[in-house]
């Protein structure tokens, strides 16, 4: 409920406030001045609950800020038609550097992402969690979830131009620009952010079920009964008494060789 809450607030910040601002204050004020009103309002809400409310600072965080900080400074950048679509487009073409780059070499973001979601409470889980992400099923399918979620972005990088590109056609500067905005942003930001939840819900739904085929269930209870942390230890355990039990193998063949 609480993560439902916090995207019905995103939808609101990053949507309905700048809609209004755009509509109703773009005479009294004038547009440009509406305008950066509307395109500081999202970056500053987040900001805001990232630096004085949350006050979390990790690589989610790190890049929820840089993002905003980006959008920020481009809202200042006063600039119509084609410009105006590649400008309202380079969040989608961020995370589709970060995302299908992070593939290319190797190194699957969504890892990063996933670890710092799951928030450890020991520098040991973390390390385990790590080691975890390394087995085989776990990361193909951390590289198949980063894939989904490049794909994504560009679908809806492409689309967001297009719209823009499309209906956005007045001079920057003028009441019906702003109005144009708020008219694509009425169906840009409420459907993208609901189609980027999907296709994070279904990279990561990957990964968590390639890491519970992989955790053993404590005794007695279902995976979906015991706590994520327990299982990892239990793994952590697991993996201990295997590579012990093979250390003592290799010493009691080495043994045997020099008896003989």
């Amino acid at each position: 409920m609480k993560g439902f809450k916090k995207f019905i607030l995103d939808i609101v910040m990053g949507a309905v406030i700048p809609i209004l601002i755009l509509n109703n204050l773009s005479r009294p004020l004038g547009a440009p001045a509406a305008y950066v009103i509307a395109a500081l309002a999202p970056v500053t809400y987040v900001l805001v609950d990232t630096l004085i409310i949350t006050r979390r600072f990790n690589f989610i965080t790190s890049y929820t800020a840089s993002t905003a900080i980006m959008n920020g400074a481009l809202a200042f950048w006063f600039v119509d038609g084609i410009l105006y679509a590649f400008k309202d487009t380079a969040s989608a073409i961020l995370n589709l550097l970060l995302f299908g780059g992070s593939v290319i070499i190797g190194r699957p973001i969504l890892r990063y992402f996933l670890l710092q979601a799951l928030n450890p409470d020991t520098p040991e889980r973390h390390r385990t969690i790590g080691e975890l992400m390394r087995e085989s099923p776990i990361a193909r399918s951390l590289i198949i979830g980063t894939i989904i979620i490049t794909a994504d972005s560009l679908l809806i990088g492409l689309a967001n131009f297009w719209l823009n590109y499309s209906n956005v056609v007045a001079p920057f500067g003028t009441e019906l620009f702003n109005q144009q905005i708020a008219q694509v942003n009425a169906v840009t930001r409420v459907a993208f952010p609901i189609f980027g939840l999907i296709s994070y819900s279904i990279g990561i739904g990957l990964v968590f079920r390639a890491m519970y085929k992989c955790l053993p269930s404590e005794d007695g209870k279902s995976q979906v009964e015991s706590n994520f942390m327990t299982m990892i230890d239990l793994w952590q355990a697991q993996r201990r008494a295997e590579h012990l039990q093979t250390e003592t193998a290799t010493v009691a063949s080495q043994i045997r060789q020099i008896n003989l």
